[in-house]
């Protein structure tokens, strides 16, 4: 049965942290818009990590900061600091950027700050660049939209409405590139349909023609919200077909966009096939070795969970801080009731001191369950890694095969940021 190690309803209080950063943060996904340049307005406590992520990246010609110190709080002119910090700023640069994020944090809500008053000075003093909001407020986490969704509908707030659109589909709200092998390109290629992705921009430009689009696909979750209104603001279809390990479903989604597209749905070959098959593979090989999964390999854990156990794989261990999938869960909890499934919070302070020694060999999919169940022998991807449908369920056998048979350093892998993007580490 399906087991809580700790009260599923505990009140929220102080959080922990484990030291796996494979996962992207505001930074790198605003880098992902090219000739674009951030500016964060914090107080220099705050600017620590961020700062980091853009000098791992190589990218600190594309960030700069304004530190908020307590004069300027007591003051009471941060609206006059942000204008004339971000003016500063563009006027040392060597070359002008085709747009600015800046990304404002927790004291400027607090505060009340006139927003409207401050884009509307920096873009009468810059009219040929586009300045958009950004935001680092983690008092945002437990209502509304996610800091993390409300920037993946910021990264495309900057493209305009064209009514004149073009044969274009855009795959919105994903960090990684999909993998043209995955279901998802591969039907895409069959069609009329030009495939745009900001994964794939290297200029402005490009980021800009987005908005000729027909048609908006969205696969992972947390993109869900802000799809919505990008596709209301630009007059786009929306198709938000997410990630799922189940065969009826993967048909389902892809059926789905078949019929936007007008591909004939009977010809595509799902390669159903090919998948069980590495997948039964991968269960000769890997046997009856414990299994953990965490939330960030893929935001449908629970989907992938039952892939495995209806597999015969031997899943033991869940890390996730919420139960989104609610009706996958209610399955588990009924059909794999004769069998002890343990479900673990991330962030509940206690696992800081929890015991991470295993009596057995783990094998772990993602950098959270690498960590706390302390294996060397782990998939080391986040966000699905670009997989999608059968084919995604393919790879995934293949890289747990490569996993199972090589050991990784992972005390070394999970501590770096942004796992697929661009590195210096």
């Amino acid at each position: 049965m399906l087991r809580h190690v700790l009260d599923e309803k505990e009140t929220s209080g102080l959080e922990y942290s484990c030291p796996a950063r494979g996962t992207w943060n505001i930074v790198h996904t605003g880098f992902l818009i090219p000739e674009s340049h951030q500016v964060f307005v914090c107080a220099s406590n705050c600017l620590r990590g961020v700062v980091l992520t853009a000098a791992e990246m190589g990218e600190m010609g594309r960030f700069s900061t304004v530190t908020i110190r307590e004069n300027d709080v007591l003051d009471g002119d941060m609206e006059g600091l942000l204008i004339e910090g971000v003016t500063h700023i563009l006027q040392k640069l060597k070359r002008k950027p085709r747009a600015v994020l800046v990304y404002t944090s927790c004291i400027h809500h607090f505060m009340a700050l006139d927003m409207n008053l401050c884009y509307g000075a920096l873009r009468k003093r810059f009219p040929e660049i586009l300045f958009t909001d950004c935001y680092m407020n983690p008092i945002m986490r437990k209502s509304g939209m996610t800091p993390d969704e409300i920037m993946r509908r910021q990264l495309y707030s900057l493209i305009d409405r064209c009514d004149k659109k073009d044969n274009g589909i855009n795959i919105c709200g994903n960090n990684i590139k999909t993998d043209d092998t995955s279901d998802l390109i591969r039907l895409i290629k069959l069609s009329k349909y030009k495939l745009r992705d900001i994964t794939l921009c290297k200029t402005f430009d490009e980021y800009l023609d987005m908005g000729k689009s027909k048609i908006n696909v969205s696969y992972l979750p947390v993109a869900k919200k802000g799809m919505d209104e990008i596709c209301d603001r630009l007059n786009q279809k929306n198709v938000h077909i997410p990630i799922s390990y189940d065969p009826s479903t993967i048909k389902e989604h892809l059926k789905t966009l078949a019929g936007f597209i007008d591909v004939d749905i009977d010809k595509f070959d799902f390669k159903e096939e090919a998948a069980f098959k590495k997948l039964k593979e991968a269960k000769k090989i890997i046997g009856d070795t414990a299994i953990a999964i965490d939330y960030t390999f893929t935001p449908t854990i629970f989907s992938l969970a039952k892939l495995l156990l209806d597999n015969g794989f031997n899943v033991k261990k869940i890390y996730t801080d919420s139960i989104t999938e609610k009706e996958t869960y209610e399955d588990l909890k009924n059909k794999y009731s004769d069998r002890e499934l343990l479900v673990y919070p991330t962030v509940n302070v206690v696992m800081r001191t929890s015991d991470r020694r295993q009596s057995e060999k783990y094998l772990a999919l993602g950098q959270k369950a690498a960590y706390f169940t302390d294996t060397k022998f782990f998939v080391n991807e986040v966000e699905c890694g670009g997989h999608y449908g059968f084919d995604g369920i393919k790879r995934l056998a293949e890289n747990m095969i490569e996993a199972y048979r090589h050991e990784k350093d992972m005390d070394d892998l999970i501590q770096k940021k942004g796992l697929g993007c661009n590195s210096l580490l």
